[in-house]
């Protein structure tokens, strides 16, 4: 894994390059905190270790622009003068830690593998909407916080579409906050489930989504992978139509704790609260302000039957703020027209290749969403029809702030 790391001085810069000699970290190293940024621009570093004074600018104005960078970059402030406002101030601009100067080598080693894990593998975000209003939803909460005591593996049971994974991502959040959480589907486990995954999530979770698409081999491989001794480190859940559905290798190593997932028929008073938390998800994506629904629409999508579940919904809530401007939700697309139309916002007004470009830019997020979809989430089978690698598939889903795991967020 790469790591940029910037500290002025040339004794101990090499000093933490040396201790990382001969690891699997690849260390870029500089004592310019501009040529840091330029680094960064050109190459999507996971991990940054910068001291606090620098040349030029200080170690918190580098995090703070390499974080406008790349949001997702984890980073470690070094200082032997770090000042309470400074750990404060390095806190709030999403560093992961503080090193005061001098350090042991090998707590900054054991650091450095945290960040690995955070970084090949993320927790949910902090404000990832749960909303859990409806009986269904809070019987599902309940048996998530009974499950949560437990380091039992569970089943998530339902509808695609209707949220098992966001479910597990809950009960990852209520086990382990701020621990490493990877979903898996089968494309990811052709060649079984590689033992330096299990290693990285240590201390984590590990879902796979759709295990009643598994074959025979794969479900043979997942169930030694859970009882290795990487596996046993590590919490696991799965998503499946029924537990009935589940391959005879896995049926009685992850079946025994499972957790139906709600249809959005059973969740009529989340609905609303439910397409308010996706179109502010959609807002904040595109830069906009977060609309209110009027009160005259409720009623139409209170009615509407959504069999696409809650990434119906979701697409709904999307196509509902490219047609509407202003504060206030005025009007609704199509609910009946299904996921195959959507809608764009006029571009502002100017040259034709601007105006052509933002309508490229509005409609790039609704493309990918529909290859996921056709796809059934598997990543690879998207990037195929698209003609992409999956890297640069997964990239453009990013850039485009769609999802890259997510079936439904309830």
């Amino acid at each position: 894994m790469d790591l940029l790391l910037v500290e002025d001085k040339d004794s101990f810069r090499d000093l933490l390059v040396k201790a990382l000699a001969g690891s699997d970290w690849s260390v870029t190293a500089t004592g310019d905190p501009r040529e840091a940024l330029e680094r960064l621009e050109s190459q999507p570093f996971p991990v940054l270790v910068t001291d606090l004074r620098l040349p030029e600018m200080s170690g918190l104005e580098l995090i703070r622009c390499a974080k406008r960078l790349r949001p997702e970059l984890r980073a470690v402030l070094m200082s032997a003068f770090g000042e309470p406002k400074d750990i404060v101030e390095a806190m709030k601009l999403g560093t992961d830690d503080f090193l005061p100067k001098p350090f042991d080598l090998d707590a900054f080693l054991a650091l450095l593998e945290r960040l690995r894990a955070l970084a090949g593998a993320p927790p949910p975000p902090a404000d990832e909407p749960w909303i859990a209003l409806s009986p269904a939803m809070r019987a599902l909460e309940a048996g998530l916080r009974r499950a949560a005591e437990t380091d039992h593996p569970v089943l998530f049971t339902g509808l695609r579409g209707a949220g098992k994974s966001r479910a597990a991502r809950r009960l990852h959040t209520l086990r382990r906050p701020g621990a490493p959480f990877k979903l898996l589907r089968p494309a990811d486990l052709a060649e079984g489930c590689p033992d330096a995954l299990l290693k990285l999530l240590h201390g984590g979770s590990l879902h796979i989504a759709d295990l009643d698409a598994l074959s025979l081999t794969q479900a043979d491989g997942l169930a030694k992978a859970m009882e290795s001794g990487a596996g046993r480190a590590i919490d696991w859940s799965g998503a499946a139509t029924s537990v009935e559905a589940l391959p005879e290798p896995l049926r009685h190593r992850m079946g025994v704790l499972s957790l139906a997932v709600p249809s959005l028929s059973e969740r009529r008073e989340d609905r609303l609260p439910l397409f308010q938390a996706f179109l502010a998800r959609a807002a904040s994506a595109s830069g906009r302000a977060i609309p209110v629904v009027d009160r005259g629409l409720e009623k139409a999508l209170l009615a509407h039957a959504f069999p696409g579940e809650a990434r119906e919904l979701e697409l709904a809530a999307v196509r509902t703020l490219l047609i509407n401007e202003g504060p206030i939700v005025k009007r609704l697309p199509d609910l009946a027209a299904g996921t195959e139309a959507f809608f764009l916002p006029a571009p502002p007004r100017g040259p034709l290749e601007a105006m052509e470009e933002g309508l490229l830019d509005a409609g790039r997020p609704h493309l990918l969403r529909r290859a996921l979809q056709d796809a059934g989430g598997d990543l690879p089978r998207a990037a195929e029809a698209l003609g992409l690698t999956v890297r640069v598939l997964a990239q453009r889903l990013r850039d485009a702030g769609v999802p890259l795991e997510d079936e439904g967020t309830p």
